[in-house]
């Protein structure tokens, strides 16, 4: 059997193993074996190389497309000047996802239009290029879900799909008042979540107005502490971006000269 032919039929149980990588690579890297001289266990090394960078490739792609994330909130177009050096550091410190393998919730409080929901959106992005399964939502179409779920006898189903996330952006709890049933389901995610993976959160509420959220003393105060026992907090109060961004286009249109 010559060479031309048994390579073909390398090809071939590459394709029917659904092995992409190597398949696409198999040429390339038989020719650098060849002239480098490599050892057998060397070549393999590098189609097994390519092979993996494929199927991250792969799962990459797949994880983005399903997180429902809002793709143009990246940190590579997030402002990180506009936050103080302590907080710059943590969020440099988050990309490393340690707190997601650690499963510890990622909790950050700021005023509207300070950024929260795009420094959030941008981590969860670099994670997912890591290989990490993030799901993002609003609290209010998530409470709709689980409500839903509920009331058609599949939360439990529900909980178990949303648990196969290694975290889950619940994007501003308190932004609307919802009723008591839908913060009972709320409730009900974040306690089966508990040290069992990590939430993403954004809040304009502080943690002292969390009643208001829960309706309920009791549920507040359960809430709060599943959810800081094992995690990060972020503090950005800061000024509105969209309010200096507009105040900026402004003062700039003001600045020339009509004709």
């Amino acid at each position: 059997m010559n060479e031309r032919t048994i390579e073909g039929k390398i090809r071939d149980r590459l394709q029917e193993l659904c092995m992409v990588g190597m398949r696409d690579s198999f040429e390339e890297q038989t020719k650098v074996a060849k002239k480098e001289s490599l050892e057998y266990s060397e070549y393999l090394l590098g189609l097994l190389e390519r092979e993996c960078e494929a199927r991250l490739d792969k799962r990459v792609r797949r994880n983005m497309k399903r997180s429902r994330l809002p793709l143009e909130k990246q940190i590579s177009n997030f402002d990180m000047g506009r936050l103080p050096i302590p907080l710059r550091q943590q969020a440099n410190a988050l990309k490393s996802g340690d707190f997601i393998r650690r499963k510890e919730n990622l909790l950050v409080f700021g005023n509207p239009g300070s950024g929260k929901t795009h420094l959030v959106c941008g981590l969860a992005q670099d994670l997912i290029n890591q290989g990490y399964r993030v799901l993002f939502t609003t609290c209010a179409k998530l409470v709709q879900e689980l409500l839903a779920a509920k009331k058609a006898l599949s939360l439990p189903g529900m909980l178990t799909k949303l648990g196969k996330n290694d975290a889950i952006i619940i994007d501003d709890i308190g932004y609307v008042q919802q009723d008591r049933h839908e913060m009972e389901v709320l409730f009900t995610l974040l306690a089966d979540r508990y040290e069992r993976g990590s939430l993403m959160i954004t809040s304009n509420l502080p943690f002292s107005k969390w009643e208001s959220i829960f309706k309920d003393s009791m549920v507040a105060a359960a809430a709060i502490d599943r959810l800081v026992h094992h995690s990060v907090i972020l503090e950005m109060n800061l000024k509105s971006y969209r309010m200096d961004n507009a105040r900026a286009k402004l003062a700039k249109k003001g600045g020339k000269k009509t004709k």
